[in-house]
């Protein structure tokens, strides 16, 4: 329980995105993480993330928003890690990855991929099958 309220702020805040995925799109409940996708989750993704292309995934405390249930499904391993982080950081998680991707590009890394927290999470993706799909970056 302690977990829920540590990572809970931001967690509001996906919250408050998921209404996006409410008009034709699909909210589930997946081993404690609500997870959505939809057509106005998807532009958001598209359009509104800093990466080339957009992001596949994105997780926001207790939330993850994905393009498509596909999407979610192959991100899930990736997405739970920072799920964990969320729980490890809580409301300090948001200003850490900022730094830490700061970090990155100031020794010369990519933002992203230089990300220790992203790091960390490609590391568990990698130890998952992977599906026939097209591959953006999940976050």
């Amino acid at each position: 329980m302690v977990r829920y309220l540590w990572a809970s702020p931001t967690t509001l805040l996906g919250l408050a995105l998921v209404l996006m995925a409410l008009r034709r799109g699909r909210v589930r409940v997946v081993g404690g993480v609500i997870e959505a996708s939809g057509p106005m989750v998807r532009w958001a993704l598209t359009h509104l993330v800093p990466l080339r292309g957009g992001a596949t995934a994105i997780t926001l405390g207790h939330v993850v928003l994905g393009r498509d249930a596909q999407a979610l499904a192959h991100t899930r391993a990736h997405e739970r890690v920072h799920v964990r982080q969320y729980e490890r950081w809580g409301p300090l998680f948001v200003p850490a990855y900022v730094a830490a991707s700061a970090w990155a590009a100031m020794r010369g890394g990519h933002f992203y991929y230089d990300n220790v927290f992203e790091r960390e999470a490609m590391a568990a993706e990698s130890r998952t099958p992977l599906r026939d799909v097209s591959r953006r970056p999940p976050i």
